[in-house]
């Protein structure tokens, strides 16, 4: 029984002490849920990193298979280490940063000086089946290792021109065999291997050979679709030393625990990406946060974002915010502040740097904020949890992590010089690849405003669509829209009947084999292009086609594509010789409004589970027919 002493105990302790209180009971799995909030409180620490670590090591004594027996939805990462040193002190940081997002950890970190052999042996944990990520920590002392006494640069140079030319192939292997992404990293390099090179030419060129070497580490995620590259540089430069010098020479640990730490920080970021679960929305508060004062007591010329020293702080803020809305992150604004000055203060005055324009929606009012957060979601159609929230206010923060634990809240605070620091430290939005449909949404979205004009001066359902002249493209996927196809499998979660993930190069591979057909589906309307905004995979075995998944993005629902996509497949079907096509469809917490797609188009359910999930089968006999409002296009080139 928890009494109100006990509760004001908890209050009073920090973060870092709740969590050891739920080890010491032992009800870390139990409680799971709630650690990516205490995690998250740590994060914000002067000693975030030392205490991250130590919280790993809390959690490292829970084991995964506990936490995912108790909380459906939970799913652990399987991670595989590898590295030059000995890279055990990985592991603490490691969990922590996954369990931040609520991902357990299961590690298996292998014996020293034993990343080229087990990249090398398929057989190895690093290919084991289920690993997410398969992590290969390099470091410079194994380059100096290998060469010959006394060395010169051109010996430097020899020496990582054939180690990079290893890892080539060794990265060509492993995407051919590997379960999931490979992941390297760039090599430090030490003044105390510089300086054994008395001359400052020699010390020159052993640099450049250097800097040459990890600007090809880098190239080669572009030829292997399976490589991640982690650039360490930045993160040298956040953490100073890049290893004790005493436990390099004694232990062979040859990256420090800070610099690994950060790496940790990385890696979560990347398979959260991977996974599919990047954000997709920005929303800011304005006062103190986009500008310095405060507009309502200030007025508009008593603001600034430029011309003083804090005002240039958030002009820089401001930068940084446009910056990322011109690559596919929504921006919106939650603001207590009325709208109409609020409005013209983004229109007309001199020191904004972010516009009107740069939003999709601007919540200006005296309602609470989480509320305007449910709202602005509603709005675009989006779930909470691809929200992301920045405010300085300590008292908004706290409400939005508490009434929507989903949403990432960035806690700005009273020196605007530290905004856009805070702002980029957790990597919410970052992604594998860019797509062209990234660069154009804040424009699609903005052109919503447009069609739902238009539904409003129209007399019904009916009208509205006829008039919007919906426009289908449904083809095999071109070379260009192969990272789209793949991010709509990892991002999609309300119109994804299976919720199979892909990543590019399992893509690639259904496109490459002649059993499987995989279509793009593309859409305009009198508003523009929205591009690629779904997809469909199959394979065909015989006579039989089976529907693995079809995907739809949520900026298009309700406009009959997604029947129209498969009236028009089931009738290429039966007119290829097909006799039955099968689907199905698999529940998330998400997906729930799909659970009819496939009756509602006279699929027939032939089993379902105790979890619901759902097979289906159509025999051909009476197809459904293609939305007459649409114009659609259909040249599927396999199946």
């Amino acid at each position: 029984m928890t009494t109100a002493a006990t509760t004001s105990t908890e209050e009073r302790q920090g973060p870092l002490d709740r969590l050891r209180g739920l080890q010491r009971e032992g009800r870390i799995a139990a409680e799971y849920p709630s650690v990516p909030a205490l995690l998250a409180e740590i994060a914000q620490g002067e000693t975030a990193f030392a205490d991250l670590a130590r919280a790993g090591r809390l959690l490292a004594k829970q084991q995964a298979k506990d936490i995912t027996a108790l909380h459906e939805g939970v799913r652990p990462a399987a991670v595989a280490v590898a590295g030059h040193g000995i890279v055990d002190t990985l592991v603490p940081s490691l969990t922590a940063e996954l369990a931040r997002h609520g991902i357990p950890l299961t590690a298996t970190v292998g014996d020293y000086d034993s990343w080229q052999r087990d990249l090398q042996d398929t057989g190895s944990d690093l290919y084991a089946p289920g690993t997410e990520l398969a992590l290969c920590l390099l470091d410079g002392q194994q380059i100096f290792d290998e060469l010959p006494l006394p060395f010169t640069a051109e010996d430097v140079s020899r020496g990582l021109t054939a180690k990079l030319e290893l890892i080539d192939r060794l990265a060509a292997q492993y995407g051919e065999h590997g379960p999931g992404t490979l992941v390297l990293n760039t090599l430090p390099l030490l003044s105390s291997h510089t300086r054994q090179l008395v001359d400052h030419r020699s010390r020159a060129e052993l640099a450049a050979a250097w800097y040459e070497f990890n600007a090809g580490l880098l190239r080669l995620m572009a030829r292997h679709a399976r490589l991640h590259v982690v650039d360490l540089a930045p993160l040298v430069a956040e953490t100073g030393p890049v290893r004790d010098t005493r436990l390099a020479a004694y232990a062979k640990v040859h990256l420090g625990e800070d610099l690994l730490a950060r790496y940790a920080r990385e890696v979560a970021h990347l398979l959260r990406s991977l996974r599919g679960q990047a954000k997709k929305v920005l929303v800011v508060d304005l006062d103190n946060t986009l500008w310095d004062g405060i507009l309502g007591d200030d007025g508009a010329d008593g603001i600034a974002a430029a011309t003083t020293y804090r005002g240039e702080a958030f002009g820089r803020f401001q930068r940084t915010v446009k910056q990322i809305g011109s690559q596919g992150v929504l921006l919106a604004v939650s603001s207590k502040n009325d709208q109409e000055p609020v409005l013209a203060v983004l229109r007309d005055h001199p020191d904004m740097v972010l516009r009107e324009a740069d939003f999709v929606r601007v919540n200006a009012n005296w309602q609470p904020k989480d509320g305007n957060l449910r709202d602005i979601a509603a709005k675009l159609n989006l779930g909470i949890d691809s929200f992301v929230f920045a405010d300085d206010s300590p008292f908004e923060c706290g409400l939005v992590a508490s009434s929507l634990p989903q949403v990432a809240v960035v806690r700005l605070d009273e020196e605007p010089a530290l905004h856009v620091e805070r702002l980029l430290a957790d990597g919410w939005f970052d992604v594998r690849e860019l797509t062209a449909e990234d660069r154009r949404r804040a424009g699609q979205y903005r052109s919503e405003a447009g069609r739902q004009e238009l539904l409003e001066n129209t007399g019904s359902m009916e009208e509205y669509l006829a008039a919007l002249d919906v426009r289908l493209e449904v083809s095999t996927v071109r070379d260009l829209e192969l990272a789209r196809v793949a991010q709509i499998t990892l991002r999609t979660n309300q119109f994804n009947l299976t919720t199979e993930r892909l990543q590019q190069a399992d893509v690639r591979a259904r496109i490459d084999d002649p059993a499987h057909l995989v279509l793009a589906v593309r859409s305009r309307d009198r508003f523009g292009d929205n591009g690629v905004v779904g997809a469909l995979f199959a394979r065909r075995e015989g006579d039989v086609l089976t529907i693995d998944n079809m995907l739809l993005s949520c900026r298009v629902f309700a406009r009959g594509i997604e029947q129209g996509t498969v009236a028009t497949l089931l009738r290429h079907a039966r007119d290829t010789g097909v006799t039955e096509v099968r689907a199905a469809y698999r529940p998330t917490a998400k997906n729930h409004k799909v659970r009819d797609f496939y009756p509602s188009l006279g699929f027939r359910v032939t089993e379902e589970t105790p979890e619901g999930a759902l097979r289906f089968t159509h025999d051909l006999a009476d197809l459904p027919e293609v939305p007459g409002h649409l114009t659609l296009t259909f040249e599927p080139a396999q199946a």
